[in-house]
């Protein structure tokens, strides 16, 4: 993102609009910056407010006399009054913070918009994870802290370690160089994203292993982490197999979501060869 300073008027608007707190006001020119580290390209500066075309100088004159008569000419808090932020153009590594932050931008490697995956919501009609596995969402970075794919290496690979499966219809998994190291593209390590997702799937036996080594690595990282855990019910509808291994391992859990399963597909050998066609 850029701040027009031939616009600008350093209302402040723009600066609680923020949700990486990247937007500051330099006093000594008076003028709103970015900090480029921080910023992660979400748009959110670009959509959010609202925008007037006022003419700058008008503006600055007008905020001047006001102040010098101690009152003040204040823009409606939700605009930017002379449309002074402007979208760049990006090019890799830079351009995969706004994939990952732009709720509009569309993961080419999946098809899908915002974080690019769909997690296991389409599992009775994908198979993401059968009975007796266990599928994980490993969520980075939300609300408003972001995160760096270094961070996120750092827990690929202690998953890595593990041999679990990524799942393949995941924009992290398409950028892992190494998925049995579980290292990510180096170009990219350095880069801080809004949010992202890790998913993974074991057998029912790995669960407290997965879950002690998330806890571990959180501590290590710059940014917090939320853990999703899924399986399949059985055919009385119910889950009796990963609640109770859940309450033995002392993690409270809720039944979040459920798929009523209206597109079901129940023919495993079909399914198969509808993935390879």
């Amino acid at each position: 993102m850029i701040i027009n300073h031939q616009k600008c008027i350093a209302c402040g608007n723009c600066v609680a609009v923020c949700p990486m707190k990247a937007i500051y006001i330099d006093t000594e020119i008076n003028r709103a910056k970015i900090d480029d580290d921080a910023c992660v390209e979400c748009g959110t500066c670009f959509r959010g407010m609202s925008t007037e075309n006022l003419n700058p100088k008008l503006a600055r004159t007008i905020r001047k006399a006001a102040k010098a008569l101690r009152f003040r000419m204040e823009p409606e808090p939700d605009v930017c009054p002379t449309s002074a932020i402007e979208m760049n153009e990006l090019e890799m590594p830079r351009l995969i913070r706004q994939i990952f932050s732009d709720p509009v931008v569309e993961h080419t490697s999946t098809g899908i918009k915002g974080r690019g995956t769909e997690e296991v919501k389409t599992n009775d009609v994908r198979l993401r994870v059968d009975t007796d596995e266990v599928g994980y969402t490993i969520e980075f970075g939300r609300p408003g802290v972001g995160v760096r794919f270094s961070d996120i290496q750092i827990m690929t690979r202690e998953l890595a370690l593990l041999g679990v499966k990524f799942e393949k219809n995941n924009p992290i998994t398409h950028l892992l160089a190494n998925e049995s190291t579980g290292d990510l593209r180096e170009d990219l390590l350095n880069e801080k994203i809004l949010s992202a997702i890790v998913e993974i799937k074991t057998d029912i036996n790995m669960v407290e292993k997965i879950l002690s080594t998330v806890r571990v690595v959180n501590m290590e990282i710059d940014t917090v982490t939320a853990v999703g855990i899924s399986t399949r019910c059985g055919e009385d509808g119910e889950d009796n197999v990963l609640r109770p291994l859940l309450e033995k391992l002392g993690y409270p859990n809720h039944r979040a979501k459920t798929n009523m399963g209206l597109g079901r597909i129940t023919n495993k050998i079909l399914l198969t060869q509808t993935e390879k066609n």
